[in-house]
């Protein structure tokens, strides 16, 4: 499945948000990609994030996430420089990005 996501980095620390990004923690690639993640692609214009991610099951790739440790301290890490961290409803499920249009 391909999802889209919308984020936003808060506008003091976009430099960290880049410079942490320049340098994914190894492990932390391997596991996302043991989650089922074959891409994951994050543009920003301003301090809008969009980001573009092919994987098996988008909600069990974040569950199997969740619990663990390098995912937590990365998560921990991205927390203190996101405004917005996922796009959920209100009912805690992933709403991501609606397709509206896509090049047959």
């Amino acid at each position: 499945m391909r999802v889209a996501l919308h984020t936003t980095v808060r506008a003091d620390r976009i430099p960290e948000y880049e410079a942490a990004h320049r340098e994914v923690p190894a492990e932390l690639v391997a596991a996302i990609r043991a989650a089922g993640a074959t891409r994951w692609t994050i543009w920003r214009s301003g301090t809008d994030l969009f980001h573009v991610l092919e994987c098996e099951d988008y909600p069990r790739m974040l569950a199997e996430l969740d619990k663990l440790p390098v995912n937590i301290a990365w998560q921990a890490r991205m927390g203190e420089l996101l405004d917005v961290a996922h796009d959920y409803s209100a009912e805690g499920v992933d709403a991501g990005l609606p397709v509206v249009w896509e090049l047959p």
